[in-house]
């Protein structure tokens, strides 16, 4: 999985007061759990697109001014509700013998013979929840339609792997072809002008 590296400062102060500076001078405040000790600290704003505007998962690695650096990945995030600026980010710590759960993105390949007859495509998951070592995390978790028929639905355990456990339900659908409103349609009034012809 790629990582992003994200330059941070130790916040030694924690209060409203400094934190209302920090977020005026277009950082953020940030806390890093999963040690001995949440660690503080802030980061300059514009350091986190790449992390959080984008629909693929990274790890992070949180660099320090003391030349301290911290694997880690995304845990949670705060936006204001009008400016949709981001107010708070928290990082779990991750280490190379413990699993991590993450969102992993699902992208999907080929071309389902059901939407060719005239269905449409519904993706029910557009990311799956996984937990793996770090090393085992993937960027996406492929899904191949070209076996779906109208109908027919893309189960949770036809996207299995080895090297991490999906967490959700064997019943959780990813994705599925339905009858399209169009071919519904069409469908419909072919019946309604059989029926007519028969009167």
């Amino acid at each position: 999985m790629k990582s992003i590296t994200i330059n941070g400062s130790q916040r030694e102060s924690v209060g409203k007061v400094s934190t209302k500076a920090l977020r005026n001078a277009g950082k953020v405040p940030c806390v890093l759990y999963g040690g001995d000790n949440p660690l503080h600290f802030s980061a300059e704003e514009l350091s986190f697109s790449k992390l959080v505007y984008t629909p693929n998962a990274h790890t992070v690695v949180i660099a320090l001014e003391d030349g301290s650096t911290h694997n880690a990945i995304l845990q949670d995030i705060q936006f204001h509700p009008v400016s949709d600026k981001i107010l708070h980010v928290d990082f779990y710590r991750s280490f190379e013998d413990k699993e991590l759960t993450m969102s992993i993105p699902v992208t999907f390949k080929g071309t389902a013979p059901g939407i060719i007859a005239g269905g449409s495509l519904r993706l029910n998951k557009r990311k799956l929840r996984v937990r793996a070592l770090p090393k085992n995390l993937p960027d996406f978790i492929e899904a191949d339609v070209s076996e779906l028929e109208i109908g027919s639905k893309l189960y949770v355990t036809e996207l299995a792997n080895e090297n991490y456990t999906l967490l959700h339900a064997d019943n959780t659908v990813v994705c599925q072809v339905r009858v399209s409103r169009a071919a519904m349609k069409a469908a419909q009034e072919a019946a309604k002008a059989e029926k007519e012809g028969e009167a």
